[in-house]
């Protein structure tokens, strides 16, 4: 696996020297900056790849631009309402600059309004480190009696509903606003939240659009874009819902491996692959991370290596982000089962058999605590991910050298 490293441009507590140290060989990075839907141009792209290449004084990083996470998909295209044909013009002019600066992997969602929810995003755990966190409880509590969506209480059980009730009246002012802060926190990249406003605004626009159809409008989408990519040298690759299953009456298309299934098989293309983030997929109990490592191996062309702690094995249930190698998903196997679709790559011939990685989300922990950094995205939690993985990997990569040897 290639060790790659998220971040988020200058303004990232992290710093390319901090990156270089931690011993990642790459970058994941995107242009926060630009709105979605308009075109990245071969300025501001150079300009990310110049800020990559370089470390504090000047001299060389090291370090490429190997991997966009993400180049969004506007919500006009997936509700196709507004500017939404413009946006997919742009996105193939974006793609066509992106592959001429010599980058080849392009990750994105197709999550509507929300590319991720978490109800609290310094949650203390056991250690006296921090991590997000989201509780189906207090989820209940913002979606009922924050935001008032209607008919909100009937996509919970009763006794979701009873125990948000009972939160929210022992909730005051700042911890109402906090939740509701958490809740729509945005896209990663973004310190800004949605106001409720904004939220319900959304949640009008896509009003009656079902599953299938924004299924459909995926579809579509793909259809536009896959084409351009593959002539290009692209390779596309869809992050699952986060969490993965439906919020706040919204449909989710991209949450289980029979959604991948479905997508990859519509259009098929070695240009239209997978992010397998084991910490999205993971929070549903029926996921099975090597299971699904083994079977879309060859279109899985981006890993978001992360653990989920689940308080129970229910579908739509709370969890919290645990240690890498601490949570409910196998790492060793799921590791064990990336190697084993590299060396079948490598065999083959293929010339992307090593799949980029990177050490997803992290606890706060040491000197993280109190820096205040992008949630998920601690320095030092981070590193220490990196290097338990690092080690799964040397060891598993030992092991089989062992057994050839022998």
């Amino acid at each position: 696996m290639r060790q790659t490293w998220r971040w988020f441009g200058p303004k990232d507590l992290t710093s390319i020297d901090d990156i270089t140290q931690a011993g990642a060989a790459g970058v994941v990075s995107a242009l926060h900056h630009v709105p979605n839907g308009l075109v990245w141009t071969p300025e501001e792209i150079a300009k990310r790849h110049g800020e990559i290449a370089l470390r504090r004084d000047g001299s060389p990083s090291g370090l490429t631009w190997d991997v966009v996470e993400s180049l969004p998909v506007s919500e006009d295209i997936k509700k196709q309402k507004g500017n939404w044909r413009a946006h997919i013009d742009n996105y193939k002019v974006s793609m066509k600059h992106l592959a001429a600066s010599g980058i080849e992997t392009i990750c994105y969602n197709f999550m509507p309004v929300l590319d991720w929810t978490r109800t609290d995003l310094r949650w203390t755990v056991a250690n006296g480190g921090s991590c997000m966190r989201f509780d189906i409880n207090d989820f209940a509590a913002f979606d009922i009696h924050i935001l008032q969506r209607p008919g909100a209480a009937a996509d919970f059980t009763n006794a979701i509903a009873d125990e948000a009730a009972r939160r929210f009246e022992a909730m005051d002012d700042d911890q109402k606003k906090q939740l509701a802060r958490n809740v729509t926190m945005g896209l990663p990249g973004s310190t800004e939240s949605m106001t409720l406003e904004d939220v319900q605004a959304h949640l009008d626009e896509y009003g009656a659009i079902s599953r299938e159809q924004l299924r459909a409008h995926f579809v579509d989408f793909l259809e536009e874009v896959v084409p351009v990519a593959e002539e290009l040298g692209l390779r596309l690759c869809c992050h699952p819902d986060d969490p993965p299953f439906s919020l706040l009456g919204l449909p989710r298309i991209m949450s289980t491996e029979a959604d991948y299934k479905y997508i990859l098989e519509a259009v098929d293309s070695p240009a239209n692959g997978m992010t397998l983030c084991s910490g999205s997929l993971g929070a549903r109990p029926d996921n099975d991370l090597p299971g699904m490592m083994e079977r879309f191996g060859p279109k899985v062309h981006f890993l978001h290596l992360r653990n989920v702690k689940r308080d129970n094995d229910d579908i739509a249930g709370s969890f919290f982000e645990a240690e890498h190698l601490g949570g409910d998903t196998d790492m060793v196997a799921l590791i064990a089962a990336i190697l084993t679709e590299e060396r079948r790559r490598k065999a083959e011939g293929r010339r992307d058999w090593e799949i980029p990685m990177r050490p997803d989300h992290g606890q706060d922990i040491l000197d993280d605590l109190g820096r205040r950094s992008q949630p998920g995205y601690p320095t030092i939690g981070r590193m220490k991910g990196l290097a338990e993985l690092r080690g799964v990997m040397t060891a598993l990569e030992h092991a089989e050298w062992g057994l050839r040897s022998n």
